[in-house]
C-alpha cells in the first residue's frame, strides 16, 4: 500500500484499492509472484498471470524508499521473462497513471485504457510489451 500512497492518493482512495492491491491465497496457484529483497527486507513484488498468448502484469510495487534504484526494472524483467517462458507473446499492463512513464521507458507501448477495478469511472493507461520469441 505504501508504494501506491507515494503518488499522493488520499485515505479514501487507498481504502477503495486495498482489495485489488492485495495478493490473495488463491492467486498463489494461478499466477507467478516474485519478491525483491535487499538486506533481508522486502523491497518489491511483481505478479504475472498467463492468459493464453498474453500475460497480465497484475502487480508491480516497489518500496517508496527504493524507487529509482533498479528494483522495478529487475521485477519487470523477471515478469517479462516469466511470461515469455510460459508461452506469452505480450505482457499487458494496466498501469497507475503515475507509473506509466516507467513502463514506457522500459519499452511498453500505449494501447488504450482500461477501467479501474477499484474506482468507478477511473480509467488506467493500458500498455503492452511485445515479448520477442526466439
Amino acid at each position: 500500500m505504501r508504494s501506491k500512497a507515494v503518488w499522493g492518493y488520499g485515505d479514501d482512495f487507498m481504502r477503495a484499492c486495498r482489495s485489488e492491491l492485495t495478493i490473495k491465497a488463491c492467486e498463489l496457484q494461478s499466477s507467478s509472484i516474485a519478491v525483491a529483497e535487499e538486506s533481508g527486507k522486502i523491497v518489491g513484488v511483481a505478479q504475472v498471470k498467463i492468459n493464453g498468448s498474453e500475460a497480465d502484469l497484475l502487480k508491480l510495487f516497489v518500496e517508496p524508499m527504493m524507487l529509482r534504484g533498479g528494483v522495478g526494472t529487475r521485477l519487470l524483467r523477471w515478469a517479462s521473462s516469466q511470461a515469455k517462458s510460459m508461452g506469452a507473446r505480450r505482457l499487458v499492463i494496466e498501469a497507475d497513471p503515475e507509473a506509466a512513464p516507467f513502463y514506457r521507458r522500459m519499452g511498453a507501448k500505449d494501447c488504450g485504457f482500461s477501467p479501474s477495478g477499484s474506482i468507478p469511472g477511473r480509467m488506467l493507461p493500458r500498455l503492452v510489451i511485445e515479448l520477442k520469441q526466439v
